[in-house]
């Protein structure tokens, strides 16, 4: 199975509190990969940069980004998005907007989410989320 790396791992990463090259390396035999939606809120990271930590930042989302394969939103991403969306709105648990969109692209292609919140990606019936650490 797959591993889609949610927006939250790799920023930890980035800012240090979390060691995301030595997990990476712990996941050697999974297929690593990224939702398009996620490169987005990574790169409005980097728009939105000050000037001193900007040249910094952009090195590092098109590192982490180069090395990743990148999952686009499709038509059948925005029908499960649909549902998820439906479903967890229905209940009351609803979750971020971003967030639906990393599950609907992760129940796609059969792949489990790579986050630190736990709490909102175990909403979505049938996703398998993985909380990282070393």
């Amino acid at each position: 199975m797959a591993i889609i790396l949610d927006a939250d791992v790799i920023i930890k990463g980035e800012k240090g509190n979390f060691d995301l090259r030595r997990w990476l390396v712990s996941q050697k035999d999974q297929e690593l990969e990224i939702a398009a939606v996620t490169v987005a809120e990574l790169w409005h990271g980097v728009e939105r940069a000050t000037a001193p930590h900007r040249a910094r930042r952009e090195r590092y989302v098109q590192t982490i980004v180069g090395g990743l394969s990148i999952l686009p939103y499709t038509e059948v991403t925005a029908l499960e998005h649909a549902r998820i969306w439906a479903a967890l709105e229905t209940s009351g648990k609803m979750i971020g907007y971003y967030d639906l969109m990393v599950a609907a692209t992760a129940l796609e292609h059969g792949s489990a989410v790579a986050s630190f919140n736990h709490r909102h990606f175990s909403q979505v019936r049938g996703l398998k989320v993985i909380e990282p650490h070393v």
